[in-house]
């Protein structure tokens, strides 16, 4: 159980206090403060392991982008598009 909150509490960034009340859910009484503990202590070395297994990221970051070319008129079906257009 101590893996599990740790993980979670990495994962999905859930509050000390969810997580508790999530292992309450689960028929466990665990203050958030031990939680907060089993983080600090068994946080880095987690990370340690499972930082090997991760895949690396690049630092830039492309969005996908919609062009629309407009020769002439729009169809007529897409009046909301010739709105735009003709501000």
């Amino acid at each position: 159980m101590i893996l599990l909150c740790v993980r979670w509490y990495s994962r999905y960034r859930l509050s000390y206090r969810n997580l508790a009340e999530l292992m309450e859910e689960r028929g466990l009484n665990i203050c958030p403060s031990t939680i907060y503990r089993w983080v600090q202590h068994y946080g880095p070395e987690i990370q340690k392991k499972v930082s090997c297994f991760l895949k690396s990221t690049n630092s830039s970051w492309y969005l996908d982008e919609t062009y629309i070319k407009v020769k002439g008129v729009l169809p007529p079906y897409n009046s909301s598009m010739n709105r735009l257009v003709n501000r």
